[in-house]
């Protein structure tokens, strides 16, 4: 069986483990379809003697981490320590001024690390497309195009909310790609 076989079959499945591995083994599901992508993609990357595809791809997960980091990290800085929660449970919620007086520089945080967050996904996206597209001129198989499309388009409309709905879209698309890859590569 070709790298380019083998691709298919693991991209097809990691692809399909990172929208449902979740509900069927939280975390793990995920993480298992995620090293499957990565060697898919590699497997591209080799038998097309083109390292930006893997290299792209590479770029995509760190800018992911990254987003993720930012995000975890601005959080807990705001909070600055446990007392925040000890407060929290002792608030009387039905004073409104109290409760908004004490959110509202957290808030202002939150918000800050929601929109770098939001930039390194941007960040990310743009990497995951580029990988994409390389993929979709070396295999023909132009989903792959659509698909590195509609998930930047989906990380730029994160912010309204209706991008989860486009990244969504991508994954699908994403995995009818992987599957829909040639035994072997098109001739040129």
């Amino acid at each position: 069986m070709s790298k380019l076989s083998e691709a298919k079959i693991l991209g097809g499945i990691g692809a399909l483990l990172m929208l449902f591995g979740g509900f069927l083994l939280p975390g793990l599901g995920a993480i298992i379809g995620l090293i499957l992508l990565f060697i898919a993609v590699k497997y591209i990357s080799d038998e097309s003697k083109d390292s930006s595809i893997f290299d792209n791809y590479l770029l995509h997960f760190i800018y992911s981490i990254v987003a993720i980091v930012a995000v975890v990290v601005i959080f807990f800085i705001s909070i600055g320590s446990l007392t925040f929660f000890t407060v929290v449970e002792s608030m009387d919620f039905s004073d409104f001024n109290s409760v908004w007086n004490f959110f509202e520089p957290y808030i202002i945080w939150w918000f800050f690390a929601l929109i770098v967050g939001w930039i390194f996904l941007i960040f990310s996206a743009f990497y995951l497309r580029k990988s994409y597209y390389t993929i979709a001129d070396r295999t023909d198989v132009h989903l792959f195009r659509t698909t590195g499309f509609i998930y930047f388009l989906g990380a730029i409309l994160l912010i309204i909310v209706i991008g989860i709905f486009f990244m969504m879209v991508a994954k699908i698309l994403e995995i009818i790609a992987y599957f829909r890859l040639p035994a072997k590569l098109p001739a040129k």
